[in-house]
């Protein structure tokens, strides 16, 4: 669909003329605050249909046409943190038609994409990387050219609180004969609101308190700060930027879901991401039932009304980790550490240290940046720290760079570390108890990006394990890790129904095995380990290692994910082609039972 042909005929030549920045440069100045109110038109209507980030877009529209007027992306270094502030920058690079298709298989995706467009430099769709970049594409620039190219980087205010920020600006700071823009999208929020000393200090800019900028006192230039929404202010403070010559940070201040009436109205997150909605309300056009983190939410304020000693730790996402209800009990046993998975982690050793038990929530994607520190800072000192890993597996949509299919392969490393993967709501809300029980050392949970489906009965339990399906002829036994065990449930009945029975078992805590699994196992014709986590260091190839020395050790396989990144598509394809579908895990067991 033309963006000048829309289902509501709202969009007008202006919109539909942008077939790249070259086109947006030749635009006369008065004609771009009609531009920018057809491009929010244009996202509103585009975004309703998929699903996306709508409310960080509406708010740097005029931000990012002037940008493209300054700077040229097809040759200038231009790189957003994070990347899902860039869909004005896809449709001002020529890739509005394929809106229609935005987050869907084989469509567009919602982040920087190198393979979409010679404009997307980098992919990200965390916070707190752009400015190492850009310290790396000016040292490159300086030594290998090509001559003149300008480096750019657009940073929210939010990712200011992550660590690798400040790195990089103490970099940045010290090179004044390397010219770097930042520009500083400032709107006061990450998904919430931005958190700590950095948000105080910018608070009091945008007040115009006349001080000395924090920016300055690290070696860089301040300009601002400007208004982010008048096209033709921004223009001139990036010009005057460029023309600097040196490392400068140009203050722009923005309102995340600027001019659209549901979002500007949404104190929570201003519509930061949003599913299908209705474009008129705002409202969700399918309402879900439970998911994964509304049952996390639940239970973890129900256990902190049991303990006081139980504190929540969380990098700016309070309430898409669940943790919603629990600060609204609880606010002062919320810690809200900003976009610093590092921080997060070592704080919650420090509130361990001090006779607490934090629950850190974060995405299962998240968690690699902080792997030292759960190793050395936490589990070292044996403390007791539980971590909540949402998003865990395939995320869908959102693409590789968000899909949590690591977590479970690297923490098994850790020493001390258990880490568990329930199958329902039932088991989520037990396996917690059990985590915040531990005293001795650190504990994991990994759950989905789903809703949350019905609980799956126990036939026995046995060694730790839970039995879900027995048959005393079966040869076959399928280890089905957290929400595999449906699939799995199916493919034994489907194998069954086949001449071949097959047993099903869930080991609940997946690291370390827990003993009575490898008893379960023991003795089998052929045993399937099937988790949605990397092929690479899965629960398979441990269980393997720990048979193969038994007498009669059985062929153990792994059905995991595929050791790559993956491009975004429903989690439901994603799982069938990954074989991690009841068809795929039968079709698997008849493969190598016939080989």
């Amino acid at each position: 669909m033309s963006p000048a042909t829309s289902a509501t005929g709202a969009h007008t030549a202006a919109l539909a003329a942008i077939t790249g920045p070259e086109d947006l440069r030749r635009l006369p100045a008065e004609a771009l605050p009609d531009l920018a109110d057809q491009i929010r038109r244009f996202l509103v209507e585009t975004v309703a249909r998929t699903g996306g980030h709508l409310g960080p877009n509406l708010g740097a529209v005029e931000l990012t046409i002037a940008l493209h007027r300054v700077f040229d992306s097809a040759r200038d270094a231009l790189v957003f943190d994070t990347g899902h502030q860039t869909y004005v920058h896809k449709i001002l690079t020529g890739r509005a038609e394929a809106f229609a298709t935005l987050r869907q298989e084989g469509g567009l995706s919602g982040y920087p994409s190198r393979a979409e467009s010679r404009h997307d430099l980098i992919e990200n769709s965390h916070a707190s990387t752009a400015l190492s970049y850009a310290d790396g594409l000016a040292k490159a620039a300086a030594l290998r050219g090509p001559a003149g190219r300008r480096v750019v980087a657009v940073v929210g205010d939010g990712a200011l609180t992550g660590g690798m920020s400040w790195e990089a600006l103490n970099n940045l700071g010290a090179a004044p004969h390397r010219p770097v823009v930042v520009v500083l999208n400032d709107n006061g929020r990450s998904y919430s609101p931005t958190v700590g000393g950095i948000a105080r200090h910018l608070a009091a800019l945008r007040g115009g308190s006349g001080a000395t900028t924090v920016f300055e006192g690290l070696g860089l230039a301040y300009l601002g700060p400007v208004d982010g929404h008048d096209t033709a202010a921004v223009e001139d403070a990036l010009r005057a930027a460029d023309a600097l010559g040196r490392p400068v940070v140009v203050h722009c201040l923005t309102r995340k879901g600027r001019g659209y009436a549901p979002a500007e109205a949404d104190d929570s997150d201003h519509m930061h991401a949003v599913g299908v909605i209705d474009p008129g309300t705002g409202r969700p056009v399918r309402p879900g039932g439970p998911t994964w983190t509304s049952v996390f939410g639940e239970e973890v304020t129900a256990l902190g009304a049991e303990r006081p000693d139980l504190v929540c730790v969380t990098g700016a996402m309070r309430l898409p980790a669940g943790l919603g209800p629990f600060a609204e009990r609880f606010p002062d046993r919320v810690y809200d550490v900003g976009i610093a998975e590092q921080h997060a982690v070592t704080s919650a050793a420090g509130l361990a240290l001090g006779g607490l038990h934090p629950v850190v929530a974060v995405y299962a994607a998240f968690l690699g940046r902080a792997v030292d520190q759960v190793l050395t800072d936490v589990a070292l000192h044996r403390l007791p720290v539980t971590f909540v890993l949402d998003r865990a597996g395939i995320t869908g949509p959102d693409g590789a760079s968000h899909h949590g299919m690591w977590d479970a392969s690297l923490l098994p490393v850790v020493p001390g570390l258990a880490l568990a993967a329930p199958r329902d709501c039932a088991r989520l809300r037990e396996l917690l108890r059990e985590a915040v029980g531990t005293a001795d050392g650190p504990t994991a949970l990994r759950y989905p990006k789903a809703a949350a489906g019905p609980d799956i009965p126990t036939v026995r339990r046995a060694g730790g394990c839970d039995v879900l399906r027995e048959d005393p002829s079966a040869r076959v036994l399928l280890v089905a890790v957290g929400p595999m065990a449906q699939p799995c449930l199916e493919a034994a009945a489907d194998l069954a129904a086949g001449g071949v029975p097959t047993d099903v078992v869930d080991p609940r805590w997946c690291a370390p095995l827990p003993a009575g699994l490898c008893a379960l196992a023991e003795g089998r014709d052929l045993v399937v380990a099937v988790e949605d986590t990397c092929t690479t260091g899965a629960l398979g190839g441990r269980l393997a290692q720990a048979l193969a020395n038994r007498p009669r050790p059985p062929r153990v396989l792994t059905q995991a994910l595929p050791p790559r990144f993956l491009a975004h598509a429903s989690r439901d394809r994603l799982l069938a082609e990954a074989g991690l579908d009841a068809a795929g895990i039968a079709r698997r067991v008849r493969r190598h039972l016939a080989a």
